[in-house]
């Protein structure tokens, strides 16, 4: 099992940014995919980005694309979502997952992750 935790949210004005950090303990963190999500009030839980496990390959959903950016520095057990010209929008909480190596679902979908963070919420003010 892998243990995570997300930091970095806050209150930010709409054209701001943002970077978050994911931090991991636990089983060894270069052996896994990382994923970030969120969930807005009242919606269902969406993939935003994905990482591999040495960072060579990143893709991502389209409303984020040119915008965001994630990284990883296994060195410090640590990934990140770097945000930039935010939006309204992208109100949320964000949680970073790591991939349980389901291979058969959706990297896109949650679950095929098997562990989870507690989320830091973002806010952005128009």
């Amino acid at each position: 099992q892998v243990h995570l935790v997300e930091s970095g949210g806050g209150l930010v004005q709409a054209g701001g940014s943002l970077r978050l950090s994911c931090a991991a303990s636990g089983r060894t963190f270069s052996n896994y995919a990382v994923g970030w999500f969120r969930q807005a009030p009242g919606k269902e839980r969406e993939f935003v980005g994905r990482i591999n496990w040495n960072g060579g390959f990143t893709y991502y959903t389209d409303s984020v694309k040119g915008r965001f950016t994630i990284s990883r520095d296994n060195a410090k057990n640590s990934a990140y979502l770097q945000m930039n010209s935010l939006k309204p929008d992208d109100t949320a909480v964000y949680y970073c997952a790591a991939d349980g190596g389901r291979y058969t679902v959706p990297y896109s979908q949650k679950e095929r992750y098997s562990d989870w963070g507690q989320g830091t919420q973002v806010t952005v003010s128009s």
